[in-house]
């Protein structure tokens, strides 16, 4: 059941997580809420999903417990402002943000990590 109204695929559990990001080379996940900082977020996410066939984009909402997963990474430690976003390579976070990105920060983690 998807929580986020967005046209990204949802994450609902944690091995679903683990089991995309362990059969995917590139993997963005942003876990948070229909909320102003989540949802530019989102949007960068959908416009870069048509452009960035080496990576694959998905969402996972901060209010579910399974959320937990990324909620407790020790890269988002001390993170404040939603959304939580992760970027895995190989199976492995390779990088967190917290709080809203736009569409040049996105593009440049995507670039620095998954190039």
């Amino acid at each position: 059941m998807n929580m986020l109204q967005t046209a990204l695929e949802e994450i609902g559990t944690k091995s679903e997580l683990e089991k995309i990001i362990n059969e995917s080379e590139n993997v963005m996940v942003c876990c948070g809420r229909m909320g102003p900082m989540c949802i530019p977020v989102y949007d960068v996410m959908e416009e870069l999903q048509d452009e960035r066939e080496n990576v694959k984009f998905y969402t996972m909402a901060f209010d579910n417990p399974e959320a937990e997963i990324i909620k407790n990474a020790p890269e988002c430690r001390g993170f404040m402002g939603l959304p939580f976003t992760m970027y895995y390579k190989n199976g492995k976070a390779v990088k967190a943000t917290s709080s809203i990105q736009n569409f040049d920060q996105i593009t440049g983690i995507l670039d620095e990590h998954f190039n």
